[in-house]
């Protein structure tokens, strides 16, 4: 009589399998998550630190005063190819304010967003 050997896992091997990939998600998710949050915040930074230097450039080309606000007019498209939007946010979202006021993202300035002691709560304050 042939014997004949039954192939395939059995059942502890691919629950084995299950738990190391159950465990690789655990570490891997996480990290994702924060990457994304680290990569808007460096996008909302960057984009205040180009609105602010398209305010001085404007302020600088026509004598405005220290207290003068410009508009997103004023600055598009001579100063900034385009107002920023989106992946983060909209045009809405981000202020120039007045020249003695950096522009803010949601109410939060870039300073809020860099600053150790403040990034959490201006990231959670953003809704980042």
């Amino acid at each position: 009589m042939k014997s004949r050997k039954n192939s395939g896992f059995t059942l502890v091997e691919i629950m084995i399998v299950v738990l190391i990939i159950g465990i690789l998600l655990a570490i891997a998710v996480p990290n994702f998550v924060k990457a994304r949050q680290n990569s808007r915040v460096q996008t909302v930074v960057g984009n205040l630190k180009q609105i602010e230097a398209a305010k001085e450039q404007w302020a600088m080309d026509t004598g405005a005063a220290s207290n003068a606000s410009p508009t997103t007019a004023n600055l598009t498209p001579t100063y900034m190819k385009k107002w920023p939007s989106g992946p983060v946010g909209t045009g809405a979202d981000y202020v120039p304010n007045d020249m003695a006021t950096l522009p803010t993202f949601k109410g939060q300035s870039a300073t809020l967003f860099q600053d150790p002691t403040t990034k959490d709560a201006a990231i959670a304050a953003a809704g980042l």
